[in-house]
C-alpha cells in the first residue's frame, strides 16, 4: 500500500512538473498567500451583537402565534436573556407538550428564581414524559433551588429518559454542599444496583464520580466498592467502561494497582 500511494504521489508531482500553466497557478497562489489569513478572527463584539439581535427577534416570536413562539423559544434555548423569563413563564401551561417542552429548556437556559416552583410542579405531575425529561434536565442549572428531594424521587420512580437526566442532574444539585452530596450519592448508589437500564447506571455512575470529591468516608468508600463492583459484575459492557473510567480519574495509586491485579488475574474484560 505504501508503494501505490507513494507512486501516486510520484505521478501527481511529475505532472505537475510538466505543466508550466499548473505550476504558474501555484505560484500566484503562494504569492498571494496563506487562504488561511483571510479569514477573519472570532470578534467577540461581532458574536454579542448577533446574540443581541437574535434574542431581540426571540423576543418579538415569543409574543406572537404557534410557529413563532416556538422560533423564539429556540432562540433562548440557545442564548440568555433575562428579558426573557416573563415571556417564557407562561408557555410553561401551554397546551401543547411540545411549547411547554421547549420553554422548560430555555428555562435551564436562562435560570430564575421564579421558574423554580413551576419546573418543579412540572417535574412532580406533568402528563408528558418530553416535558418531564427536559425538566430533570433544567433543574441541574437549580442547584441552589430546593431541587435535591424531587430529583430523587424522579430518579426513583419515573420512567427511564427521566431517570437518565435526573441521575445527571443530582451530580449539580449535591455539589453545593457535603450533606446534600451524601444525601444524593445515597440515591445514585441504589440506582446504580436495582435500575433496569444500563444508560441509567451508566449516568449514576458517571454522577457519582462527580460527586466523589464532595463526599466524606465512609461514603467516599462506598462508592469507589460501587465502581468495583460494577466493573466486575454489571452485565452491560457500557456500564463496566464508565465504572472503569470512572475509577481510572480518580487517580489513586491503591486503585491504579488494584485494577491492575484484577487485570491479571483475568477478572477484567
Amino acid at each position: 500500500m505504501g508503494d501505490a500511494f507513494n507512486s501516486k504521489r510520484n505521478d501527481a508531482m511529475a505532472d505537475l512538473a510538466i505543466d508550466p500553466d499548473v505550476l504558474a497557478s501555484e505560484l500566484a497562489a503562494e504569492l498571494q498567500g496563506d487562504p488561511l489569513d483571510e479569514i477573519a478572527p472570532d470578534d467577540p463584539e461581532h458574536d454579542a451583537l448577533q446574540a443581541a439581535r437574535a434574542c431581540d427577534e426571540g423576543l418579538a416570536w415569543l409574543n406572537q402565534g404557534h410557529d413563532q413562539s416556538l422560533q423564539g423559544l429556540r432562540v433562548f434555548c440557545e442564548h440568555r436573556d433575562p428579558r426573557a423569563v416573563p415571556l417564557l413563564l407562561p408557555l410553561l401551561e401551554n397546551s401543547c407538550p411540545v411549547v411547554r417542552m421547549s420553554a422548560v429548556y430555555a428555562l435551564g437556559r436562562n435560570p430564575s428564581t421564579q421558574a423554580v416552583q413551576p419546573l418543579l410542579g412540572l417535574l412532580q405531575l406533568d402528563s408528558n414524559a418530553y416535558v418531564r425529561k427536559a425538566t430533570a434536565w433544567s433543574l441541574g442549572n437549580y442547584s441552589d433551588a430546593p431541587v435535591l428531594n424531587p430529583l430523587i424521587r424522579a430518579l426513583q420512580t419515573d420512567v427511564a429518559s427521566v431517570r437518565l437526566w435526573a441521575s445527571v442532574s443530582l451530580a449539580e444539585a449535591g455539589a453545593t454542599s457535603e450533606a446534600k452530596a451524601d444525601l444524593a450519592a445515597g440515591q445514585l448508589l441504589v440506582s446504580l444496583q436495582i435500575d433496569s437500564e444500563p444508560v441509567v447506571r451508566s449516568n449514576c455512575i458517571w454522577a457519582l464520580a462527580r460527586l466523589h470529591e464532595h463526599l466524606v468516608k465512609p461514603r467516599q468508600d462506598q462508592v469507589v466498592e460501587a465502581f468495583v463492583s460494577a466493573l466486575l459484575k454489571d452485565r452491560e459492557a457500557t456500564v463496566r467502561d464508565e465504572a472503569r473510567t470512572a475509577l481510572e480519574q480518580l487517580d489513586d495509586p491503591e486503585l491504579v494497582d488494584r485494577l491492575k491485579t484484577l487485570l491479571d488475574e483475568g477478572l477484567l474484560l
